[in-house]
């Protein structure tokens, strides 16, 4: 059972990882794609490469078991992302960076009414919560003045709360027992459904050609293959064995991975300010995790 949770850690760990460096691909992709663009060959993509490396059917599923599976999609793939992208044209990039940030107490509050599965909250889970935020806060207003936009901002807190929605479901499909590249296929074929009437509204472009340009290529497989396709599948193998609030606190990580991504990669300065909130988002994210002994904040 070590292992198992061993396992569902690192799955947790790597897919945050990968997820808080989409952000380098994104901008880069930015300057010929729109953000709908972005997110609809991704997920195609991501689609495509879980169809070729597990083609088989999923039996079985019953009416309520395939509504799950469409609720999952709908928040998850299509609402989060198109929430979080339509923020980002309101509001700063920091203001949802932070605003993101509070999924995991969403997921907890959520938890605690459908799934009974996940056990008490402590109280350490609630000081975890506030040690991360401070954390984020620090690292995204580094240096810059806070700034509201009650639009942008109001989206990002949907994203937020939309992202837990998924984490329950997710929770509530690894119950039924299926692979969860199967799982995360069939997830993803509602997300793209459901995104498709999205694209008339955003002036969606088709324009292929545009992948000729081996920067884009690159970037849109890192993006579908990485971000999409195997992130998703450890993220929900990671709540299968964790549950969704112990794998959802590991969201604190995302503010410390930019900040580490923006100086290695972007070669941005390491200031005193980002080092104290980086501190402070992994003390958050340790203060969650721990649960002393017989503890119960997972399965």
């Amino acid at each position: 059972m070590g292992n198992r949770r061993s396992a569902g850690h690192l799955a947790a760990l790597f897919t945050i990882i990968i997820w808080g460096t989409t952000f380098i691909s994104t901008k880069v992709l930015l300057t010929d794609f729109k953000p709908v663009e972005i997110l609809f060959f991704r997920f195609v993509m991501g689609f495509a490469a879980l169809f070729l490396v597990c083609p088989h059917r999923m039996k079985g599923v019953g009416r309520r078991r395939e509504l799950t599976f469409v609720l999952a999609g709908l928040s998850g793939i299509c609402l989060y992302y198109l929430l979080e992208n339509i923020a980002l044209t309101y509001t700063m990039a920091s203001n949802v960076g932070v605003i993101i940030s509070v999924a995991p107490f969403f997921t907890a509050i959520l938890s605690r009414l459908f799934l009974k599965s996940e056990g008490k909250l402590r109280a350490n889970f609630f000081i975890g919560f506030v040690v991360a935020m401070a954390g984020a806060l620090l690292i995204s207003f580094n240096g810059s003045k806070l700034e509201l936009n009650p639009m942008g901002d109001l989206l990002a807190v949907l994203a937020a709360f939309v992202w837990a929605c998924y984490s329950i479901l997710t929770r509530k499909i690894s119950s039924f027992g299926y692979p969860v590249i199967l799982t995360t296929r069939r997830t993803f074929f509602y997300g793209i459904l459901f995104m498709a009437p999205a694209l008339f509204l955003f002036d969606f472009e088709v324009r292929l050609e545009r992948f000729a340009d081996m920067t884009y290529l690159l970037n849109i497989l890192y993006l579908g293959l990485g971000a999409s396709a195997l992130c998703f599948v450890t993220w929900n193998l990671a709540v299968k064995v964790l549950g969704a609030v112990r794998t959802s606190v590991y969201i604190y990580m995302v503010p410390v991975i930019t900040v580490v991504t923006s100086v290695l990669i972007l070669k941005e300065p390491v200031t005193w300010v980002s080092i104290m909130g980086t501190v402070l988002a992994v003390a958050g994210l340790f203060l969650s995790e721990y649960n002393g002994k017989g503890s119960g904040n997972s399965e």
